[in-house]
């Protein structure tokens, strides 16, 4: 089979010949028809991020497909079952072999593209927003970076849950997205958010995926008992958070992180994905995907986001078109 193989990270990565191992008694074998990509991709081909696994690896957090084959102790997913995986590591490959606890069956409605764009976002979104920041209706949701993948669906999330969303993003075209997932305030990157945050009423919960001076913006207009999520890093600068201006204004930091929360919460994430199927199988979620690439072009892919010229989600068929 062929996979995107990262053997050093002094060197590009390429697509290369491998061979495909049998599943473990507690694994599946999967026939990848789909891999969505993440942020945590570039930061994982560099060696930076947190869950790096060790040289060498098939980057490609989250995938879908089918069920070739089961490991002895598998019950519940037979051959021929569509899957979506939350793998951690190996999705941009045409097989793979993973931890059942991490595959769950997708609705016979929802396409490889779908379920291969949705786990991340959609269930980074819910879980934070929901459990962990607890949003009302009728509260002030800022999404920073609103046109990406995890800032979209916290736009479209947010809106659900009954608040004002404001999104903030860069440029028209990625604004009117925003809009369209049903952002009710529009902040262009070119306009100083501090202000018109505030002019706006200021925000009870944030959700930042930047970092950076955006953060600090951002946490300077929160309304006092507010929360704040910081979901990613994507402008670089992971910011300090001053205690004090925590207690003054009696704020909440909240770390979350989707992969961990798996691992420590598995029950809250799953409970969260299924209610989020759910939803996809009432065609009230869509997931949007600005771009569909084959596996020979994922560092095509991988450019897109880090020029942030995509929108929504980008994902690598692994198999033939046909397919």
């Amino acid at each position: 089979m062929y996979a995107y193989r990262v053997e050093s990270f002094e060197i590009p990565p390429t697509v290369t010949s491998v061979d495909c191992k049998a599943p473990r008694p507690n694994q599946v074998l999967v026939e990848i028809h789909a891999c969505g990509l993440n942020f945590a991709d570039l930061l994982m081909l560099k060696g930076q991020y947190q869950d790096t696994p060790e040289l060498p690896f098939t980057p490609g957090l989250e995938l879908a497909g089918v069920v070739l084959e089961t490991g002895a102790s598998v019950t519940g997913l037979p051959p021929g079952t569509r899957v979506a995986v939350f793998a951690g590591q190996g999705g941009l490959a045409q097989k793979g072999c993973f931890d059942a606890d991490r595959v769950i069956a997708i609705p016979d409605g929802m396409s490889f593209v779908d379920a291969a764009a949705f786990q991340i976002t959609y269930g980074t979104g819910l879980v934070a927003l929901d459990h962990c920041a607890r949003l009302q209706p009728g509260e002030t949701l800022l999404v920073t970076g609103a046109a990406g993948g995890v800032g979209l669906t916290a736009v479209e999330l947010g809106k659900r849950l009954g608040a004002r969303v404001i999104a903030y993003a860069r440029g028209a075209e990625k604004l009117a997205i925003a809009k369209a997932a049903g952002a009710d305030h529009l902040i262009d990157t070119s306009e100083d958010l501090r202000t018109r945050l505030k002019e706006l009423g200021g925000a009870d919960v944030v959700y930042d995926a930047i970092g950076g001076d955006v953060w600090k913006a951002a946490f300077r207009a929160t309304n006092p008992g507010g929360r704040l999520l910081p979901i990613g890093f994507a402008g670089g600068e992971v910011p300090q958070i001053p205690a004090n201006h925590l207690l003054v204004k009696n704020l909440t930091v909240i770390g979350f992180y989707f992969g961990g929360y798996l691992k420590s919460h598995p029950h809250v994430v799953k409970a969260a994905i299924s209610q989020l199927m759910q939803w996809h199988s009432d065609s009230s979620l869509v997931p949007h995907v600005s771009h569909v690439l084959p596996l020979d072009r994922v560092a095509e892919g991988l450019d897109l986001l880090r020029s942030r010229k995509a929108t929504g989600k980008v994902v690598i068929t692994t198999q033939d078109p046909q397919d």
